[in-house]
C-alpha cells in the first residue's frame, strides 16, 4: 500500500476548488519543498470577516458554500491528494494574465506576494477513494496527519486532456 501523512495546509475553499477541478494552481512567493501531499483544509481565514474580499466576485457563492470543511475541529475531512507537476516563475506584474486559473482577486495576489517574482505551483489533484477524518501536527504550511492515508488507485480530478490544456497555457 502506498500511503502518506504529509499534507499541505490550505483554506478549505481552495482545497475544494482544487478538488472539484475549478482551480489547478496555487500562487506562492516560495518554492515547494514537497513533490506530493494531501490537501488538509484550514479555517483560519474565516477569522477575518472580510475574507470574501480576497476572492473574485464570480466565486463568492462557491467560497461561502465551501468555507468550512467537514468535521469538527481540530479533525477535518481529507478528500484530495496533489502532486506538484510544475513550478513556474512568473513576474508578479503579469500574474493577472492567469486569473482564470484561480479564484483570488489580482489585488489579493499582489498584496500577498509583495515580490517581483511569483511561483505558480501547477498541481495534479486526485480524489481519494474514501474521505478520511483526521487531525494534523502543528505547522504553518506543511504538517503530518495523525493517520497514514492510502493514495493507491486514486483518479485525477481532471482528465489528461483538461490538465494538459491548463499546463500548456501556463508555460
Amino acid at each position: 500500500m502506498t500511503a502518506t501523512q504529509k499534507c499541505l495546509i490550505e483554506t478549505n475553499a481552495n482545497v475544494e476548488a482544487l478538488g472539484q477541478g475549478k482551480q489547478s494552481i496555487l500562487i506562492r512567493n516560495y518554492r515547494n519543498t514537497l513533490s506530493e501531499f494531501l490537501l488538509y483544509p484550514s479555517i483560519d481565514y474565516l477569522d477575518n470577516e472580510k475574507y470574501l474580499d480576497s476572492y473574485q466576485d464570480k466565486h463568492h457563492s462557491f467560497v461561502q458554500k465551501n468555507a468550512k470543511p467537514e468535521g469538527d475541529g481540530p479533525e477535518y475531512e481529507i478528500k484530495y491528494f496533489a502532486k506538484v507537476e510544475e513550478e513556474i516563475e512568473k513576474p508578479a506584474s503579469t500574474i493577472d494574465s492567469i486569473s482564470e486559473y484561480h479564484m483570488w482577486t489580482n489585488d489579493h495576489v499582489n498584496d500577498y506576494m509583495n515580490a517581483e517574482t511569483t511561483i505558480v505551483w501547477l498541481l495534479r489533484v486526485y480524489k481519494l477513494k474514501e474521505p478520511v477524518v483526521t487531525n494534523r501536527t502543528n505547522g504553518m504550511v506543511y504538517a503530518n496527519t495523525d493517520l497514514e492515508i492510502s493514495v493507491d488507485d486514486i483518479e485525477p480530478v481532471l482528465s489528461d486532456a483538461e490538465f494538459d490544456k491548463i499546463k500548456n497555457s501556463l508555460m
